[in-house]
């Protein structure tokens, strides 16, 4: 890997700097599952989102390009999002990240343990 300096542009930082908080992947991964949602019906998925951070994501997933929003002009409005063509080619990535956590997660959390154990020694 070449060196990153944080002068220039990297497009691993700017990426990782909108997919890695802790709703972003969360909301990829219900769109995929659910197709076209409204926002409350994500909301009902993710259930411990709060509806102004389930906002944030949603404006952040849009402005990168990786999730539609589609508002219809009826009265309530209704607002339905879903992914693009281009957050579609996320899914394969983090299917393997998926699959790697869901193989090591007990490993780690053992490690955890034993790291948080030999901390308080």
């Amino acid at each position: 890997m070449e060196n990153i300096s944080k002068y220039q542009f990297c497009p691993i930082r700017d990426v990782l700097s909108h997919l890695s908080d802790k709703w972003s992947l969360l909301v990829v991964i219900v769109l995929s599952r659910n197709g076209t949602m409204r926002f409350n019906e994500i909301q009902k998925d993710i259930e411990d989102i709060s509806q102004r951070m389930l906002t944030v994501t949603l404006r952040s997933l849009e402005a990168d390009g990786l999730i539609n929003r589609k508002i219809y002009a009826e009265v309530p409005p209704r607002v339905e999002y879903e992914l693009t063509p281009l957050g579609a080619t996320l899914l394969n990535p983090l299917r393997g990240l998926v699959e790697w956590a869901q193989e090591n997660t007990l490993t780690i959390h053992e490690n955890r343990k034993k790291y948080t154990e030999n901390k308080s020694l």
